[in-house]
């Protein structure tokens, strides 16, 4: 069968005028198209469609993503992907290039960064410490200069993370999504609200005048070739340098030591020290905090995926995650964190006894 016969077969579920998008691109980069694979990519969480598309003759590779603005909330997030996208790509960070767009229906034309993201490259090396240290140094690159003539009007959320992120699409997140429609639990905890705003207004205080990537964990990191490349940036604004370490510290998809989390911890540090002593005392003070906020972010994430978007992969991650923020909320000594310590220290337990009584039930 011709490869070119097999391309439309193969994008025959694509809208033909989004096909027809596509195929006008390869024409006007001059690529031969009886020479054409191409194959869908997983979107985890993410209501978006990817193909990669690449050309054997010359060993040309594409991504095409789609995601129909059907409503507002996706028309802002496609302004926001394709605005920041170009701006951080303008700032010399490793994020791919937009090769063509069209708003209007949602549609991207991107450059290839690679197959592998960095949780698959720590689940088949025992050294991952030397990708990491490349990661560190981009991001914090990727906070500097991409927070230098950043626009928050391109954001598709907030223009900042702050206070009312932290509660609202955080703790509330946790407790709707999580402790509610999850667990099964009650719906309303107001004995968390004392500490879910001390929590906010501690991590809140932190520096916010930096670039946040919002969601800077493994799968959203590409190696290749011993390079980084970094995706799904829709929902950057300015923030905290704190945050983005969390996410890429407590990220549930991979399993790293306590004792590489604090290397790596280290690590970061003397990079900021390096770049401005100054920020070092404040950063320490708050990325407790700001972890925390993160975990209830990952808890509340993931419990949705698993029960209102019935993407059930996400549920093996929440064990893990729910020792996480028992362990970051133990960590922190602050006694007004107590109620939601205590409450989550209870749901830890009851994991591992449901995890010994079913090794049991095997035996």
């Amino acid at each position: 069968m011709p490869l070119f016969i097999e391309l439309i077969q193969l994008v025959f579920i694509m809208p033909r005028d989004q096909k027809e998008f596509i195929l006008k691109f390869f024409k006007e980069k001059g690529l031969t198209q009886d020479s054409i694979s191409i194959a869908p990519l997983p979107g985890d969480g993410s209501r978006r469609s990817f193909w990669r598309t690449r050309f054997i003759k010359e060993g040309a590779s594409f991504i095409a993503m789609a995601n129909p603005p059907r409503d507002r909330t996706l028309r802002r997030e496609n302004y926001a992907y394709l605005m920041i996208g170009k701006h951080l790509h303008l700032k010399g960070l490793p994020v791919p290039e937009i090769y063509l767009h069209d708003l209007e229906h949602g549609w991207f034309i991107l450059e290839d960064m690679g197959h592998t993201n960095l949780q698959e490259i720590v689940s088949s090396t025992k050294k991952p410490l030397p990708i990491y240290e490349k990661v560190l140094e981009h991001l914090l690159r990727l906070q500097i200069n991409g927070a230098k003539d950043f626009d928050p009007a391109w954001c598709c959320q907030t223009k900042r993370y702050d206070y009312t992120v932290m509660r609202r699409y955080e703790a509330y997140y946790f407790r709707d999504a999580f402790l509610f429609h999850y667990l099964g639990l009650k719906k309303e905890w107001p004995e968390l609200d004392t500490t879910f705003n001390h929590l906010a207004e501690t991590a809140s205080k932190a520096d916010s005048s930096f670039f946040l990537h919002r969601d800077f964990q493994s799968r959203n990191i590409m190696v290749s070739k011993g390079n980084i490349g970094i995706i799904d940036w829709q929902g950057g604004r300015f923030g905290p340098l704190g945050y983005d370490l969390a996410s890429l510290l407590i990220d549930p998809y991979v399993e790293l030591t306590r004792r590489r989390v604090n290397e790596l911890y280290e690590n970061y540090l003397l990079l900021i020290k390096n770049f401005d002593a100054g920020l070092v005392d404040s950063f320490k003070r708050h990325f407790p905090y700001l972890a925390i906020q993160r975990n209830l972010q990952i808890l509340g994430a993931f419990s949705y995926l698993t029960k209102i978007m019935h993407k059930g992969y996400f549920d093996a991650f929440i064990p893990k995650a729910i020792t996480t923020l028992y362990d970051l909320l133990h960590q922190t000594g602050d006694p007004k964190l107590s109620p939601l310590k205590d409450l989550v220290g209870d749901l830890a337990r009851v994991k591992d006894k449901k995890s010994l009584d079913n090794n049991s039930a095997g035996r």
